[in-house]
C-alpha cells in the first residue's frame, strides 16, 4: 500500500517552484490557480523572500499548488494512482483533490478562503507555534495547561508542536521540561486551537457552495486518524480541523495498520518524510522536493502494482 502525503505549513522556502515551472503547462496551470486562490503563485513561489511566503494567505496556497502539482506529473508518470491520500493540516485540501472529492480549482479557491481567514484570525492576537521534540507527553500536556498552551501538532515520532500567545511559547522554550528541545516554527499564528475559531464560520460558509464527490480511493483524516468515506463529510471534516488539533500521529498509525509498504510525500516536502522515518520505521519513503525526485517517486508506485 503506497500512500501520497501532502504537507502543511511551514514547508514553503523561497523559491521551491521555479523548478516546477521549467515542467510543460505547469506556467499555465499556476495561473488558473492564482485566480482561484486569489494570490499571484508564480511570484512568490519563485521570487518572494521567506518573510513574505510566511503569511498565511500566501503560504498555504503555494502549498497547496505546489502538492498539486507534483500529484499530477506523479501519476502520470507512474501510470496509476496511489493506494491512498492523507495531508497534513492545509495539506488535507490538497489529498482531497487527489482522493477525488474536489477539482483542483475548488481545492485552490478554498484554500485562499482557508488562507485569508485564518490570517485575519492571527491577527486579532499576536501568537504562534513552538515543535517540542522528546519528553513525556503527559508531563508536557500538563505544563501547557499551566502556561496556557495548546497542543496543536501530535505529529509522531516524539514531535508536538505546541501553540498560543508570544509570552507562554517564550516561557516554555526558557523553561524546557526535562528531556525536551523547543524549536520556535516559521508560522503565523497559532493554528488548530481555539484562537482559529473565527474562521470557522468563514470556512463553513464558503464549503456550503461546493458540490463533493465521495472518495474514489482511500482518504484518511486529521480529526484521528480514521478513513472518510464521505466527500461532505470530509470537508465537515477540514472546515473544524482549522481549530483542533491534527493528529498526524494516528494517522500514521491508521497507515501502519493498513500495510503500508511506502510513503511518497508531495512537494514541498521534506518534513512529513522526517516524521515517517521516526513513525513508520522501515517505511520506504520519497521526498518529492523537485521534478527530479519524481522518477524514484514514481518507481515506487511502479514497484507496489507489479
Amino acid at each position: 500500500m503506497i500512500v501520497v502525503a501532502c504537507p502543511g505549513q511551514g514547508s514553503q522556502t523561497p523559491g521551491f517552484l521555479a523548478p516546477w515551472l521549467e515542467l510543460d503547462g505547469v506556467a499555465d496551470t499556476l495561473a488558473i490557480y492564482s485566480e482561484a486562490a486569489e494570490v499571484d503563485l508564480i511570484l512568490h513561489g519563485t521570487k518572494s523572500d521567506a518573510d513574505t511566503i510566511r503569511d498565511t494567505h500566501i503560504a498555504q496556497p503555494l502549498i497547496v499548488a505546489a502538492s498539486l502539482i507534483a500529484a499530477q506529473e506523479l501519476e502520470r508518470r507512474a501510470v496509476r494512482r496511489p493506494d491512498g491520500y492523507a495531508g497534513h493540516s492545509v495539506g488535507e485540501l490538497a489529498a482531497l483533490v487527489g482522493a477525488g472529492i474536489l477539482t483542483a480549482e475548488d481545492a485552490m479557491r478554498l484554500v485562499g478562503v482557508r488562507g485569508r481567514a485564518m490570517a485575519d484570525a492571527a491577527a486579532m492576537t499576536p501568537t504562534g507555534m513552538s515543535a517540542v521534540l522528546g519528553g513525556d507527553e503527559q508531563a508536557l500536556l500538563a505544563r501547557l495547561a499551566e502556561i496556557d498552551l495548546s497542543p496543536a501538532n501530535f505529529n509522531g515520532g516524539g514531535q508536538i508542536v505546541v501553540a498560543g500567545s508570544l509570552p507562554a511559547l517564550a516561557e516554555l522554550a526558557e523553561q524546557p521540561l526535562k528531556g525536551t528541545r523547543v524549536i520556535p516554527l516559521q508560522v503565523a499564528g497559532a493554528f488548530h486551537t481555539s484562537y482559529m475559531a473565527p474562521a470557522v464560520a468563514t470556512l463553513q460558509a464558503t464549503v456550503a457552495a461546493l458540490a463533493p464527490a465521495d472518495p474514489t480511493i482511500t482518504l484518511w483524516t486529521n480529526k484521528d486518524g480514521s478513513i472518510v468515506t464521505s466527500g461532505a463529510k470530509a470537508l465537515e471534516l477540514i472546515v473544524n480541523q482549522v481549530s483542533s488539533p491534527v493528529r498526524w500521529d494516528l494517522c500514521m498509525s491508521s497507515f501502519a495498520d493498513g500495510g503500508i509498504t511506502g510513503l511518497v510525500e508531495l512537494a514541498p516536502a521534506g518534513a512529513l518524510t522526517g516524521l515517517a522515518k521516526r513513525g513508520l520505521r522501515g517505511t520506504p519513503t520519497v521526498a518529492v522536493k523537485t521534478p527530479e525526485d519524481l522518477d524514484a517517486a514514481a518507481e515506487l508506485l511502479i514497484g507496489a502494482a507489479a
